[in-house]
């Protein structure tokens, strides 16, 4: 592994433990040239996807821009990081499984808006604005009629997300 810090090849690994969700490695590492220390993770990849766009261009999967793009419409919300790392390895785990090694960048926008509603109702707000391009307040208030008659069939009568859950 290229130490971030001075470019050398020859890190040496300190440390390595599986994550609280055990769905990778975490290892400390040392740079014996730098003295730098830094973490990496290791994590299992069934097939390489490629993300297809509306446009048609294709481009490779990004894990760190899907988690990026949660935790953006998460941001300043009451939801634990572990409860979104295992959102996002859902989705990731989800994509891989599906046989296909081509997907539709809108079949995992509707994966992450599925995630976001069962996780925080404003961050599933402020995806759907982004994701589906709001252009009104109507755009608005119709997602929240749909949340609103989603809560009453499903009967969620549930208090919001705390951190002490």
């Amino acid at each position: 592994m290229r130490c971030p810090y001075c470019g050398s090849l020859d890190t040496q690994v300190k440390d390595s433990r599986p994550t609280d969700d055990h769905a990778s490695i975490r290892r400390r590492r040392v740079c014996p040239d730098c003295g730098g220390r830094f973490t990496t993770f290791e994590r299992v990849q069934l097939r390489e996807l490629v993300v297809v766009k509306r446009s048609g261009r294709r481009t490779a999967f990004d894990r760190d821009k899907l988690q990026t793009s949660i935790e953006h419409a998460l941001r300043k919300r009451p939801v634990a990081p572990e409860r979104i790392e295992r959102m996002v390895n859902g989705i990731v785990r989800q994509l891989e499984s599906a046989g296909e090694g081509e997907i539709a960048s809108s079949a995992i926008g509707e994966l992450v808006m599925e995630g976001l509603k069962a996780l925080d109702d404003v961050a599933y707000v402020r995806f759907a604005s982004v994701y589906k391009n709001f252009r009104e307040a109507r755009d608005f208030e119709e997602i929240l009629g749909q949340l609103s008659a989603d809560e009453i069939e499903g009967g969620d009568t549930a208090p919001p997300f705390r951190d002490d859950d």
